[in-house]
């Protein structure tokens, strides 16, 4: 049981160092608002990578059939990175109007981590195909299936926290040009995975319907 584990522990610290949207927007709030901002991003992408290892493990029957449903998902995640997107390069820092309650603050980034990572079909896939791979290619029984990919969760926690802790601690190293030239990588970053989500997801299946 230990391997499984320490597989599960390895690719979770492996898929929050993909460089993809979640990864930059973390280092950005928490070099931005603290430590504890980044905390609260962490919070939302961890419920949402659960809710997707869940339907991973259990299968997607319980899941209501909608149709266009996945579309839906995928032209939502679209303009929600586009608006992220320019919002860092239009405004190069930006400031917004945080909520001013505690509840609200964290109401705020909470959903901001949670919809960064869900509204990304790519996520989904991905633990759709670990579980596939660890039960078709390594052969594990549903306790080392469970034991690997909460191993895989606490990974992604970990190294998630990680990164909002040293990113603040680092923050005297981000002078104003330097924060400037982030966030607009950051919002370029965000641009190329809404271009890659309307790509896949939704251009080609199109084409691909139409016979183009």
């Amino acid at each position: 049981m230990f391997l499984p584990i320490l597989l599960g522990f390895l690719v979770g610290v492996a898929l929050c160092l993909t460089f993809g949207t979640v990864f930059f927007a973390l280092i950005q709030n928490s070099v931005d608002n603290g430590f504890r901002s980044g905390m609260k991003i962490v919070f939302g992408v961890i419920t949402g990578d659960t809710l997707f290892v869940l339907a991973a493990l259990l299968g997607t029957a319980f899941i209501p059939k909608v149709q266009g449903f996945e579309n839906l998902m995928a032209l939502v995640g679209v303009i929600f990175l586009v608006a992220m997107g320019l919002v860092n390069i239009l405004k190069g820092t930006p400031r917004l109007a945080y909520p001013k309650t505690s509840f609200g603050n964290f109401v705020y980034y909470f959903t901001t981590g949670f919809f960064l990572n869900a509204l990304n079909p790519v996520n989904f896939v991905s633990w759709v195909a670990i579980v596939a791979y660890i039960r078709s290619h390594l052969h594990y029984s549903d306790a080392q299936q469970y034991g690997f990919m909460i191993a895989a969760l606490v990974g992604v926690f970990t190294t998630e926290s990680a990164l909002a802790y040293y990113a603040n601690r680092l923050k005297r190293l981000f002078t104003p040009r330097v924060v400037l030239i982030f966030n607009r990588v950051t919002g370029v970053v965000f641009l190329i995975g809404a271009v890659n989500i309307a790509y896949t997801r939704l251009l080609e299946p199109l084409s691909k319907a139409m016979d183009w």
